[in-house]
């Protein structure tokens, strides 16, 4: 994947153009480091606009682009999807992936045993948990702490997993 979602437009601020963003990115503070952003539309369109000035309120981003001036245009990004580029990610520390380079991986415990394939990522505050579908539809939570996750091969696209006592 070439791009990373890091936010939804939820509203509008005021009547001089500003969006309301509801980030999804672990980073909140990484809107000040960009100069722009994509929005990707519920018809598959796609428009990219120059950030002239980001502030915070609570856990919200928002957000002036330029040429959205009013409340009427800001008014129709409303449900786009942020954007950006691979190349302006946060870059990762130790043991951190991106979560588009997790979905699809396969997952197997120590023991060689096929579990499934991770299908989604639920970021929960305390822990990231992965969500495994099974080849029988089923899913499996397996939280993504030391105990747990013992290998991950996103080139190779495996994961390697200790199941604790309770998981299936």
């Amino acid at each position: 994947m070439d791009y990373f979602e890091i936010g939804k437009i939820v509203n509008t601020v005021g009547v001089k153009g500003e969006i309301r963003v509801y980030p999804t990115t672990d980073e909140l503070r990484r809107y000040d480091r960009l100069t722009e952003i994509a929005v990707i539309f519920d018809d598959g369109t796609r428009k990219t606009w120059i950030i002239e000035k980001v502030r915070y309120h609570r856990n919200l981003v928002m957000l002036k682009l330029a040429g959205i001036d009013n409340v009427e245009d800001a008014h129709k990004l409303r449900g786009g999807t942020i954007i950006i580029e691979r190349e302006n990610a946060v870059p990762l520390g130790d043991d951190e992936y991106y979560i588009p380079d997790l979905i699809g991986i396969s997952v197997a415990t120590q023991e060689g045993e096929h579990l499934g394939t991770l299908t989604n990522v639920m970021l929960t505050g305390a822990n990231d948990v992965y969500v495994v579908k099974q080849p029988n539809g089923k899913e499996i939570l397996i939280p993504a702490i030391g105990k747990c996750i013992i290998d991950v091969d996103v080139a190779g696209k495996k994961m390697v997993v200790a199941l604790l006592e309770g998981l299936i």
